[in-house]
């Protein structure tokens, strides 16, 4: 089974390639701090396009060229990631994060912007 991480594309101003930042928590093994560590993946896009702010899932895959070893397998939307019920979600990343990893970031702003949007469109 392949490696599947969740993350928000942070670039993509390459042909075909995407910048992918996945973030999660540790803690401090003596001072039991937790705090934010990141790192960053180009994967491959293919003919599909993405834009900077999108939640994707990438999978490992072979060496592709010198810097790129993952594929974005697809675009996914915030809140389906924080949904408890949706087992579908979950069970494709679970295998490498936990429950807690599964979030992107987004301000807090743009989901008032986005919920105040929806709210006037009905």
């Amino acid at each position: 089974m392949k490696k599947r991480l969740v993350g928000v594309v942070v670039s993509d101003k390459m042909q075909k390639t995407v910048v992918v930042k996945v973030s999660g928590i540790k803690v401090h093994p003596l001072y039991r701090k937790r705090f934010h560590v990141f790192k960053k993946y180009k994967a491959h896009t293919g003919e599909q396009s993405y834009k900077v702010g999108d939640c994707v899932v990438i999978e490992q895959t072979r060496p592709l060229s010198k810097e790129k070893r993952w594929r974005v397998i697809k675009k996914i939307t915030p809140q389906a990631i924080t949904n408890q019920d949706n087992n579908e979600t979950f069970s494709e990343t679970s295998a490498v994060l936990d429950n807690n990893d599964l979030v992107c970031d987004i301000d807090n702003d743009e989901k008032k912007s986005a919920s105040a949007t929806d709210a006037s469109q009905e």
